[in-house]
């Protein structure tokens, strides 16, 4: 099971589905980041964290905590 977390750079991957419960599910879904919509890798972070990608046409720092609750085809 691949995770956004996973993801590299320059990568376009589609969301299979989100994992997580309750209110970070929520955040999740908040950010626009549902099941079969597409995120293409920005950058990441000199340390690794966060990463920013593109969803939905705009730009987003996640946390890699949160990313690996996001399962990439």
């Amino acid at each position: 099971m691949a995770t956004l977390r996973d993801a590299k750079i320059g990568q376009t991957v589609k969301v299979k589905k989100l994992g997580g419960e309750g209110a970070v599910k929520r955040r999740i879904m908040d950010m626009g980041i549902t099941k079969g919509v597409d995120i293409y890798i920005r950058k990441v972070a000199p340390l690794g964290d966060p990463i920013e990608i593109t969803v939905r046409g705009y730009e987003l720092s996640l946390r890699k905590a949160d990313a690996e609750f996001v399962e990439i085809v």
